[in-house]
This record gives structure tokens, C-alpha cells and sequence, in this order.
């Protein structure tokens, strides 16, 4: 199938109040404007400069999300444009992408990731840390900086109880951490779920589902 039948099918499966970010990592931008003549709008990198590559050559009314591990030392480039950064795992790289946000006199969307696998190779912190972080004097004075929902990432593997367990987490830790309203955190968004088990995320909590292999196809490992 096409990306654009792709894209169709997928978005016929979601509920109305789940937003589909299509992982375009690795994707050429001609396949990047299919799904974008198709209607998709909002898009995930798991890269910064190749982010920023997209970003210049596409149309400007594209929502761009960082999926991936962020280096603090790169926050720099994608600071005027980025829309929702997805793995805020610790405080230091809140406090880098305030900075740079400060620049560009905007406020920039974060999800703090939460650590809900039992893979070690996952990044994220526990709902104990993010709670410290969200109600610490230091946070309360980023006001370049907004968090609006927390991410996870599931085990990888084919064990569906597992990852629903997981998943499951993720979303009471949502709950735990919506309590602690601030001024520059108010909880909305729940990032889970990926091609394989997307529809599993939905069913545990998800509103924002992470899509890539099952719109444009596998991946192209080599260009990583």
C-alpha cells in the first residue's frame, strides 16, 4: 500500500482525541511530503539534525516532535522551531532547553519521560524523580519551558502482557503527577504505543501514539 493508504487505514483505527505522530527517522523527504499531501501534520525525528535538514525543506505548518535521546549541546538547533519534545529525562536538560527556548522568546512543549521498561537500555526517571522536579523551586522558575504529559517507552518484546503492564504504568504515573499543577506543568498528553502495539497504548490510556514502519515501512538502518 501507499503511504497515503497507509496513513488512512491507521488514522480509520484511532479515536478522535489520539494524536498520530508519524516517525519519519531515516525517510527521504519526498516520502515525508506524501504523508504530508495525505493530510498528516505532525511529525517525529529521533534526530536533531536531521530534524533540522526536514524542517528547512518543508512547508512551515508542520508540527515537529523530538522523539528520540536529546544531548543537551543540541537542544541549540532545533530551539525556534521544534514543537513538542518528547524525552525530557532529567532536570538539567529542562533548565538547557528553557535557555535556548529564552532566545527565541517562545515556550516549548516537554513530555518527561518515564522509565516503565525493564530493558536498561531505556532511558527515563521514575514518577518519584519527576515529582521532586515538578514541585522544586528550580523548576518553577523555567518559564521557557512547558510540561505537558509524560512518555514511555514499553520492553521490547512480544510478551503483550508485559507491555500492557507497562503501559499501565505509564498512565498512573500520569495520574500521580496531574495533581502537581503548576504554572508550568499542566498534564494532558500520554505518549505511548508505537506500530506494533499502538492499539494496546490506546486501550491502557495513550492519546498520542509514536508511528513509523507502518506508514512509510521498515526503516532504513544504514542511514542511522
Amino acid at each position: 500500500m501507499s503511504i497515503q493508504q497507509n496513513l488512512d487505514h491507521i488514522k480509520s483505527t484511532l479515536p478522535e482525541h489520539v494524536t498520530l505522530v508519524a516517525v519519519s527517522k531515516t525517510k527521504p523527504v519526498s516520502d515525508l511530503m506524501e504523508a504530508y499531501n495525505a493530510g498528516q501534520r505532525v511529525f517525529g525525528e529521533n534526530k536533531i539534525q536531521e530534524m533540522v535538514e526536514k524542517h528547512e525543506a518543508m512547508p512551515k505548518d508542520i508540527d515537529w516532535h523530538m522523539i528520540g535521546h536529546v544531548q543537551r549541546n543540541k537542544v541549540k538547533y532545533m530551539a525556534s522551531f521544534v514543537r513538542l519534545i518528547h524525552g525530557v529525562d532529567n532536570f538539567k536538560l529542562l533548565k538547557e532547553i528553557n535557555k535556548q527556548a529564552k532566545k527565541y522568546d517562545r515556550v516549548i512543549d516537554c513530555l518527561l519521560q518515564i522509565k516503565i521498561a525493564s530493558e536498561d537500555s531505556k532511558f527515563g526517571m521514575s514518577v518519584e524523580e519527576a515529582s521532586e522536579i515538578i514541585q522544586s523551586e528550580d523548576f518553577s522558575e523555567l518559564q521557557h519551558i512547558k510540561v505537558v504529559g509524560v512518555m514511555g517507552m514499553a520492553t521490547f518484546t512480544n510478551d503483550l502482557h508485559q507491555v500492557k503492564k507497562e503501559f499501565t504504568l505509564l498512565k498512573t504515573s500520569f495520574e500521580d503527577l496531574n495533581m502537581l499543577k503548576t504554572a508550568n506543568c499542566e498534564l494532558q498528553t500520554i505518549s505511548m504505543g508505537m506500530s506494533g502495539d499502538y492499539e494496546l497504548a490506546i486501550d491502557c490510556g495513550s492519546n498520542m501514539v509514536r508511528v513509523g514502519s507502518s506508514i512509510f515501512g521498515e526503516r532504513n538502518y544504514s542511514k542511522q
